[in-house]
C-alpha cells in the first residue's frame, strides 16, 4: 500500500468535500442570475465564502474567489501593487517571484527567516509607495515567517503587506487583522479541497484593480462566472480545516519522530529550517551525495510519495531557490527532499519511510 507524504504539494480530497461538491454539481443556475435556480447557486457560493472568511479571519464581503493560489498572488501584486515597488522575501513561492520579476528580493537568515532589519532599511530608502510580499509558511521548509512584525514595519513606512498563507491554512490560526496583512492568499487543494480554486482576502476598503475584466462578479475584483462546485468544496474544506486545527500537535509528534529517527540512524543529517519555528507537518531533509531527484524516484519505487521542493514546476526537479537563499551550498541544496505529513499520517508510515531512507542511504554509501 502506497504512502502519501506530499501534502504540501496537494492534500487528498476529503470525502466530505467530495460529497458537498457532488451536491453542488446539481445546482443548475448561474449565481449571477436572479431566478430561483440562480439564487440557489448564489446561496451556495456565499455560504462557502463565509466559511473561507472564518478560516482566514477576514470579512466575507472582501473575499474574492480565484482559480487558485497562483492567480490570487498575481491579483494581489498586480491589483494592489500597481504603481508600487514590490519587495518580496527571497524564499517566496515562484508565483510571487515571477509576478514581480523587477521587484527587490529581501534576504533571509540561515534558517530561512526574513531579516526584519533589512526590510526596515530598504523601505526607509524606497521612494514612493511600496508593497511587501511575505509568505506566512514556507512551502519547502515549513518555516513560519514574522508576518505581523513585517506588517508593522511596512505600515510604518506607508507600504502595504501581502501574505501568501497557502501553506499556513489548516496548520496555524489565521487572522487578517492580527497578522496586519492587507491581502492574504489561500488555496483549496492544500487543505483537502479541490484543485483549481483559491481566494484572496482583502482588508475592507482596499482598492484593487482586477486582472480579469468583464462582468461584476466577486465585487468587481475578478470577472467570470464562479466555479460553484469548486467554491463549495473550498468552503467545506475550510470548515474541516478550522475544526481540526487542534490536531496539529499530533502531526508535530509524528514529524519529530521522523526527524529523531533519521538523526539517530545518521547523526548530522541536515534538517533544513529546523532552527526556526515551523508548522507541524513539514521536514526538509538532506542526504549527502544523493541528488534530490534520485531520492524522490527511489522513494516512489518503494511506494512512498515525497517531493523535492515546490511541485509547481511542470514536474521538473530544479535547484531550490529557498535553500540557496538560506546560504546552503549548491551541492547540499541539491540533495534535499521535502516530506510533508497530513492529518491521516500514521506512526507505521513514519517508520516505513525511515526504513526506506536508511536503506537508500546504505545502498548509495556502499556504491560510493
Amino acid at each position: 500500500m502506497r504512502i502519501y507524504l506530499d501534502h504540501n504539494a496537494t492534500a487528498p480530497l476529503r470525502p466530505e468535500v467530495r460529497d458537498a461538491m457532488a451536491a453542488a454539481l446539481d445546482l443548475v443556475g448561474n449565481p449571477s442570475s436572479v431566478h430561483a435556480e440562480g439564487r440557489a447557486a448564489r446561496a451556495a457560493v456565499e455560504g462557502a465564502r463565509a466559511a473561507v472568511a472564518v478560516l482566514a479571519g477576514a470579512d466575507p464581503a472582501w473575499i474574492a474567489f480565484t482559480s487558485g493560489g497562483t492567480e490570487a498572488n498575481n491579483l494581489a501584486l498586480a491589483g494592489a501593487g500597481s504603481g508600487r515597488r514590490i519587495l518580496a522575501s527571497a524564499v517566496e513561492h515562484d508565483s510571487v517571484l515571477q509576478a514581480a520579476p523587477d521587484g527587490a528580493l529581501l534576504p533571509v537568515d540561515r534558517h530561512g527567516v526574513l531579516d526584519l532589519g533589512t526590510l526596515d532599511r530598504v523601505l526607509a530608502a524606497t521612494e514612493g509607495p511600496a508593497l511587501v510580499s511575505l509568505m506566512l509558511v514556507n512551502n519547502e521548509t515549513g518555516v513560519i515567517q514574522p508576518v505581523a512584525e513585517a506588517a508593522a514595519i511596512a505600515h510604518r513606512h506607508g507600504a502595504l503587506l501581502h501574505c501568501d498563507a497557502v501553506q499556513a491554512a489548516g496548520r496555524v490560526p489565521l487572522d487578517l487583522d492580527a497578522l496586519g496583512a492587507d491581502l492574504l492568499t489561500l488555496s483549496a487543494h492544500k487543505i483537502g479541497g479541490p484543485k483549481g480554486v483559491g481566494a484572496l482576502a482583502l482588508r475592507p476598503g482596499l482598492a484593487l484593480s482586477p486582472l480579469l475584466r468583464g462582468g461584476g462578479q466577486e465585487r468587481r475584483m475578478r470577472a467570470g462566472t464562479e466555479n460553484v462546485a469548486g467554491i463549495v468544496g473550498f468552503g467545506r474544506a475550510a470548515e474541516l480545516a478550522l475544526a481540526e486545527l487542534d490536531r496539529q500537535h499530533a502531526v508535530a509528534a509524528l514529524r519529530d519522530r521522523l526527524e529523531a529517527a533519521l538523526s539517530a540512524r545518521a547523526p548530522g543529517t541536515p534538517l533544513h529550517g529546523a532552527g526556526a519555528p515551523r508548522v507541524a507537518n513539514t521536514s526538509c531533509v538532506g542526504m549527502a551525495g544523493v541528488p534530490s531527484e534520485v531520492q524522490v524516484m527511489a522513494f516512489d519505487l518503494a511506494g512512498i510519495a515525497v517531493s523535492a521542493g515546490s511541485a509547481c514546476s511542470s514536474g521538473k526537479v530544479k535547484p531550490s531557490h529557498v535553500l540557496a537563499a538560506m546560504g546552503l551550498p549548491a551541492a547540499e541544496a541539491a540533495c534535499a527532499v521535502r516530506i510533508s505529513l497530513g492529518p491521516g499520517t500514521t506512526e507505521a508510515e513514519i517508520d516505513r519511510i525511515v526504513e526506506a531512507w536508511t536503506a537508500l542511504r546504505a545502498r548509495r554509501s556502499a556504491a560510493a
